[in-house]
């Protein structure tokens, strides 16, 4: 396992105190990476500061300019700057701080299953997900168990639940109208075949980037992004979540976009992923992807009644409207 080469590539903006702290838990890992390559898209020159007053092993700092800036650009300008020996390409949040055995398990599910063309992590202060007491009833209704553990269902979960607009499939696999199951996984060392890997903490095979590219229709912050780029991997290979793969996730505000944008970004780019694994879903799928955006809507509508960030809720919604009615008129085009 030792023997593999693998990159690691940082996609960074305007967090340099985030990196920092994400860096410096590289630096404890039990199998470090042969190349991290930070690609900055910064503004400022706090980033580059940083790399003067701190070293890294094996590490080179890019600074990109307007061309090259955005997260699914720098991902697309990094990889073409991965070392010719490189086996595994990895990618990481800048807003992240890694176990210390993050890479050792990542390289261990490449290495026991030829299949697999791209892993993926779980967040661990993010994770929901209890062991069940034997001796304790679960409300079904209200919980979703797996593998001797239960999570309890978020309050749209059990309307979707009731209203019969919930995913029969696992977590991180698309069913025909796209809105699956979000919950990761448990923290149990398992790893379970998916469709989708999130960007905080993905990797693939360095091969898979002979084919296909991160897209650039993802522009500026990018959501979903990494679930476009996971779908069109599954081309290639079989994608895993390692739950032994296990890091923080710290979700740093710094360079997000506005609620309004952020809205939009959901139905669109929602709507995007969806048609990448789903080209022509049949009626009863559009309808299910139409009713279960809707509801969601609406579900974010009552935040501003029911939450003490009521413009953030507003916003966000009136940018989920939009995007909802501009699929009407201009729908995205779909590259694959």
């Amino acid at each position: 396992m030792s023997k593999t080469n693998f990159t690691l590539i940082v996609c960074t903006y305007m967090r340099s105190k985030a990196l920092l702290n994400l860096l410096n838990s590289v630096n404890k890992q039990t199998l470090y990476p042969n190349e991290i390559l930070i690609i900055d898209g910064s503004f400022d020159g706090k980033t580059k500061q940083l790399f003067e007053k701190h070293t890294f092993n094996n590490l080179k700092y890019f600074k990109v300019e307007k061309a090259h800036r955005g997260l699914t650009k720098q991902r697309n300008y990094g990889v073409s700057l991965v070392s010719k020996t490189s086996e595994i390409v990895c990618f990481l949040d800048d807003d992240t701080v890694l176990n210390e055995h993050y890479f050792k398990a990542v390289l261990r599910t490449f290495n026991n299953n030829p299949k697999c063309i791209g892993v993926g992590g779980v967040a661990v202060n993010e994770n929901r997900w209890k062991k069940i007491d034997n001796n304790k009833s679960i409300d079904l209704k209200t919980h979703y168990l797996l593998d001797g553990y239960a999570i309890k269902e978020s309050s749209r979960n059990v309307i979707r639940n009731k209203l019969g607009l919930q995913s029969p499939l696992r977590p991180g696999v698309m069913p025909d109208f796209s809105h699956g199951r979000t919950y990761s996984y448990p923290l149990n060392n398992k790893e379970y075949q998916v469709d989708l890997l999130i960007g905080m903490s993905f990797s693939f095979r360095k091969e898979v980037f002979n084919h296909i590219k991160f897209s650039t229709y993802f522009e500026g912050y990018g959501l979903y992004e990494d679930a476009d780029f996971s779908l069109r991997a599954l081309k290639f290979g079989v994608n895993y979540i390692n739950t032994a793969a296990k890091l923080n996730h710290y979700h740093d505000a710094s360079g997000r976009p506005n609620k309004y944008k952020y809205g939009k970004m959901v139905i669109r780019n929602g709507w995007y992923v969806w048609r990448v694994k789903y080209p022509k879903p049949n009626l009863k799928a559009r309808i299910k992807w139409n009713a279960t955006s809707f509801l969601l809507t609406l579900i974010r509508l009552t935040n501003i009644i029911n939450t003490n960030k009521s413009k953030e809720a507003l916003t966000e919604s009136l940018g989920r409207v939009v995007g909802w009615w501009s699929l009407i008129f201009n729908k995205p085009k779909v590259s694959r």
